[in-house]
């Protein structure tokens, strides 16, 4: 039997949950179905929200010839394919095949290329479908002959009208003794995404088979924590899991964060998500420790960009591990953050005049840029002078941890200001 996402699919705008500044009456893509008249577009936005249920809708609509490719498992030879076979099926005087290409974000350029003259010429109206913002991932000519459409995460009323359909017209689950009478859980973990909505009810009702049962928020949460790739195989508890591999390599094991980044790979988490938190946390998490840890991460996520999937697990897993076992710290980040909140406190304090600049003759007047030093000038090019604000001129912001790095950079420091008046906090 077929999945609940998959039977509870709807076929008409009017079943359509969600989205109604798109589909509503008198919105942009139902006056467009209404009309007869498709143009490319690309819908952005977070899984589970509808996007490929909205293109199978307009195909069905418009009874119009409907291929589709994954960006996954695609590659130039069947973007080819799929383009011969929509001019076999294209007449005159008709609409164009769809062709929707699920996650095109994970398309190459060259094969984001091998669209530009099926679409161009009006071989295909292509309809893609990202999580990405599409400004970033997919190509200026491409994006220049589609229009983009944003699709929102879907709001609490949208998914328990969603769960409620579910109980009473699915055909296994009307059938079940089931009752809904508690959804905070439920909205929780679904997260506006209602294809996990109907994982999670999926993996519930099967208690129902034996004997009645009231959907709570303890169950539903038992039941998730005993089944934890059950209830959403595409995001793999994505917030959970996306925690557990940073909280690894902040801890200093390699085999766990390699462990949940298996996780996320094999759950069909975005690459470049992963790659993203390993930037963050190369800043975050190893800082100045070890300053080439950013370097590789950014790396990575470049090799990612280029290589794409399924090569792209192998330097995402060298940097993992790279950034596990790296020594910690957050210095930086705490500086920041600090300075961030120091100033929410003390508000626009003035710049000391000597570091003003003076580019006019009433600003050397008034004494802009008087008594500054200019550091190139002085042996070891450094000399004391003060470059807070007068309020805040003994204020400490950065301080050291304890590795060898920030040792030798603490070092310096004390070397230049002297020890009674370092520029570090002890």
């Amino acid at each position: 039997m077929q999945p609940l996402a998959e039977r509870m699919r709807p076929t008409t705008l009017d079943d359509y949950i969600g989205q109604q500044h798109l589909v509503g009456p008198g919105a942009v893509l139902r006056r467009m179905i209404e009309g007869g008249r498709l143009s490319s577009f690309i819908l952005w936005g977070p899984p589970g929200v509808g996007k490929t249920t909205l293109a199978t809708i307009i195909a069905h609509t418009l009874k119009i010839p409907f291929y589709t490719l994954s960006a996954v498992t695609s590659g130039v030879k069947d973007v080819r394919e799929v383009i011969d076979k929509a001019k076999s099926n294209h007449f005159f005087g008709t609409v164009s095949p769809i062709l929707f290409i699920d996650e095109i974000h994970r398309f190459s350029k060259s094969q984001q290329d091998s669209l530009l003259g099926a679409v161009e010429q009006g071989v295909v109206t292509l309809i893609g479908a990202t999580t990405e913002n599409p400004s970033f991932e997919v190509i200026r000519p491409l994006l220049s002959r589609c229009q983009v459409y944003v699709l929102k995460s879907l709001e609490e009323d949208d998914l328990l009208t969603l769960a409620r359909r579910v109980l009473e017209k699915d055909v296994v689950l009307r059938d079940l003794p089931i009752q809904l009478k508690e959804t905070a859980a439920l909205l929780r973990y679904s997260g506006g995404d209602a294809r996990k909505l109907l994982n999670i009810l999926d993996l519930v009702s099967e208690a129902a088979v034996k004997e009645p049962l009231d959907i709570t928020d303890e169950v539903v949460t038992e039941m998730l924590q005993q089944n934890p790739m059950a209830y959403d195989k595409d995001g793999e508890m994505h917030y959970d899991i996306i925690s557990a591999f940073i909280k690894s390599i902040r801890g200093s094991d390699p085999d766990a964060a390699i462990y949940w980044l298996a996780r996320m790979i094999e759950g069909g988490e975005d690459p470049a998500f992963i790659a993203r938190r390993l930037v963050i946390s190369a800043s975050e998490d190893i800082g100045l420790a070890n300053p080439n840890a950013l370097l590789l991460a950014n790396a990575a996520f470049d090799t990612v960009m280029k290589i794409g999937w399924p090569e792209g697990r192998i330097p995402l897993a060298e940097a993992t591990v790279y950034l596990a076992t790296s020594p910690k710290s957050n210095s930086a980040y705490m500086a920041i953050n600090q300075a961030l909140s120091l100033v929410q406190q003390t508000g626009n304090l003035p710049v000391p005049l000597h570091l003003r600049n003076a580019p006019t003759k009433l600003m050397s007047q008034l004494g802009y840029g008087d008594n500054y030093k200019y550091a190139h000038d002085y042996p070891g090019n450094f000399v004391k002078q003060q470059f807070l604000p007068d309020a805040l001129k003994d204020t400490r912001l950065w301080k050291p941890q304890n590795n060898a790095a920030e040792a030798k950079l603490a070092e310096r420091m004390n070397q230049l200001w002297g020890e009674g008046d370092s520029k570090v906090n002890k």
